[in-house]
């Protein structure tokens, strides 16, 4: 696998562009709401071992909403251990208040900024994928898309032959129709007889909310044909704000049941029949998410003066950079990985 460490190419990004200010307490009220309703069901959580290596032996590493998360001693991932069954996590996706409010409200509001400082980006590293490892580009699938942004772009671009999305939430999928997309309203791992015979798969943000990692990635495989190109993007349990921060970093969250690293990730895909070809940690807002932190009384630098000086002190001058050190040393808490299915 290559350690690959590209430029910092993208253009600078701000949370408040994500979720814009006006917006971001109805968002916190509605995943309030949303982790009660998860609490209720705790009864319903079961234990599991690594979602990597399969290794039973987690250490514990912190708790947050009260629920635990461990760190496995062998290959270094951390994951929520007990975990909602895969029952009580679909019954949380679809009851969403929290997920509804994306769709209705920072969607549509954060969607320019999304699709030029995103979605724009993603997609021309996906199609520099294909290019540097000869992937055809006749059938792009889209697991998990949200708002349809990216899936609608890449249909506009030309330089697929067909755009598909594979997505459950009903908000979303309906979302996704309305820019034009073709959907499937299923989970990817109901489809295994379908034989779509994609060219491209695309998972963004997703494999760190699924119960089975695994079979998620099995059924990727299954969709894929032989020589296909996977792309999976997710958060790195490694990277700079999730080790300083620990249960205070906001991808940390109850929904964020598996946190991998690029080893570990590796090992995962290569056991679910694929090659990886790459991995990178492209993040542009660890830094930013630590600075907040501090500056909101969450957590301190106060023995640490060389953080507090870039974070805070000099942080107009020394943060962007400080920033680019991280995605380019394969150090921000923001994951990139490319595999190709394996031939048989």
């Amino acid at each position: 696998m290559i350690e690959k460490k590209l430029p910092l190419r993208d253009q600078k990004l701000s949370e408040k562009e994500l979720c814009p200010d006006a917006l971001l307490a109805g968002q916190e009220a509605a995943f309030a709401r949303d982790i009660e309703r998860l609490k209720a069901r705790r009864h319903e959580f079961v234990q599991v071992p690594c979602p990597a290596c399969g290794a039973g032996d987690g250490v514990p590493a912190f708790e947050k909403f009260t629920f635990d998360y461990c760190r496995c001693p062998h290959c270094r991932t951390l994951f929520m251990s007990p975990r909602p069954s895969p029952q009580v996590m679909a019954a949380y996706y679809a009851d969403s208040e929290n997920y509804r409010f994306w769709a209705k409200h920072i969607f549509p509001a954060s969607e320019d900024a999304r699709r030029e400082k995103i979605h724009r980006p993603r997609l021309a590293r996906v199609l520099e994928y294909c290019a540097t490892y000869g992937i055809p580009t006749g059938t792009l699938m889209e697991v998990g898309p949200g708002f349809g942004t990216f899936s609608a772009l890449a249909a506009a671009c030309g330089r697929f032959g067909k755009v598909m999305a594979v997505e459950p939430t009903p908000e979303l999928a309906a979302a996704c129709r309305e820019r034009g997309v073709t959907v499937i309203e299923r989970r990817v791992e109901d489809l295994q007889n379908q034989g779509l015979n994609v060219d491209v798969a695309l998972a963004f943000e997703v494999i760190e909310h699924l119960f089975e990692p695994g079979r998620f990635l099995s059924a990727m495989a299954a969709q894929l044909s032989p020589g296909g190109l996977l792309v999976l993007t997710c958060p790195n349990g490694l990277g700079f704000d999730i080790e300083l921060l620990g249960a205070a970093s906001l991808a940390v969250d109850a929904e964020h049941v598996n946190l991998f690293n690029p080893d570990s990730l590796g090992h995962l895909v290569t056991a679910c029949g694929f090659e990886v070809l790459e991995s990178s940690t492209p993040g542009r807002l660890d830094a930013e998410f630590v600075r907040e932190a501090v500056l909101a009384g969450h957590f301190s630098l106060k023995d640490n003066p060389f953080l507090q000086r870039v974070l805070i002190d000099e942080w107009e001058r020394l943060g962007h950079g400080f920033q680019t050190f991280l995605a380019e040393n394969g150090l921000s808490s923001h994951m990139w990985l490319a595999a190709r299915k394996r031939r048989r």
